[in-house]
């Protein structure tokens, strides 16, 4: 089934920023940006699967075309994934940098996609290892378990494996996409959850953190990556990031920050403390000093 909507907000919408958090890296099979301005996505859903193009049809208005058995659903849950949803009537900034950069980007939104899966397997993909490493871990997982994206997609585009396929990927297939042994029994266990992870969308957003960070292998850091997306979650803090506690330092506070200092900075922020890091970087004011090369892939099947 194929289906066309257009979601049309009271004032100014970026939906390039608010959608930038589902791409996992350059050449995510899920997820194009073809250069024309609009957005190709493919997700799976309880009716199956869809590949949606997002543009832009005027500054307040994005039009999207959405194909396979998935898209009625998909088209239902668009208003949220774009931020219609998204509440920050009660988001005042004091520091001068964040008061700024919402002067900049005021009509920036959160979005929530509703899906749960969909954002925790590549959140704990992404455990500990450097994000080019990830991505592409998640590219071939995707790529070789996923199936063809329906209708008119880009080439290469795939739609994520199912919770069963997920179940069914031999370990070493996972070792050969570079996930060590820990992350890939995280991610078969949390697919045999995978009914009642999703489940968790009806539960208020701290609440359903904390029932995320009871399964073994998933953290503060992944819950909070998996609320941000899949809730909309405006106060998830991606507490255990190699950058973003460095980058709240240098652009609240003019020094090289860690976890307790970025806690300490955004706790007057609360209830919006990721918003607030979304908002410094969507908006070109997250600043930190220009590091050295990137580590080098860590490879970890022989060779």
């Amino acid at each position: 089934m194929d289906g066309v909507r257009t979601v049309t907000f009271t004032g100014a919408v970026s939906f390039g920023h608010t959608l930038a958090p589902l791409r996992r890296g350059p050449r995510d099979p899920c997820f194009q940006m073809p250069g024309d301005g609009s957005i190709w996505r493919t997700s799976l859903l309880s009716t199956g699967t869809v590949t949606a193009r997002l543009s832009r049809t005027a500054p307040n208005a994005v039009h999207c075309q959405a194909w396979g058995d998935g898209a009625e659903e998909f088209l239902e849950l668009l208003p949220a994934s774009l931020g219609v949803d998204d509440d920050s009537s009660d988001f005042v900034p004091q520091h001068p940098t964040v008061a700024a950069a919402h002067r900049r980007v005021p009509h920036f939104r959160l979005g929530r996609t509703g899906r749960v899966l969909e954002a925790l397997i590549p959140a704990i993909i992404e455990q500990r290892v450097p994000g080019a490493d990830a991505f592409k871990a998640w590219r071939v997982l995707v790529s070789k378990y996923g199936t063809p994206a329906p209708g008119p997609a880009p080439a290469g585009m795939r739609v994520l494996p199912s919770a069963q396929a997920w179940r069914a990927i031999p370990s070493w297939e996972f070792h050969l996409a570079n996930v060590d042994p820990r992350r890939a029994q995280t991610v078969v266990a949390c697919a045999q959850r995978a009914a009642s992870l999703e489940r968790l969308v009806s539960r208020p957003a701290e609440q359903a953190r904390k029932a995320l960070m009871s399964l073994p292998g998933v953290g503060v850091w992944t819950a909070a990556e998996t609320a941000q997306r899949a809730f909309g979650d405006a106060d998830a803090v991606s507490v255990g990031d190699y950058h973003i506690p460095k980058m709240i330092g240098w652009t609240l506070a003019g020094r090289q920050g860690d976890d307790e200092l970025m806690l300490e900075l955004l706790e007057p922020m609360r209830p919006h403390r990721h918003r607030v890091v979304r908002l410094l970087e969507v908006s070109g004011l997250a600043y930190e000093p220009r590091r050295g090369a990137r580590l080098p892939v860590q490879q970890i099947h022989s060779l």
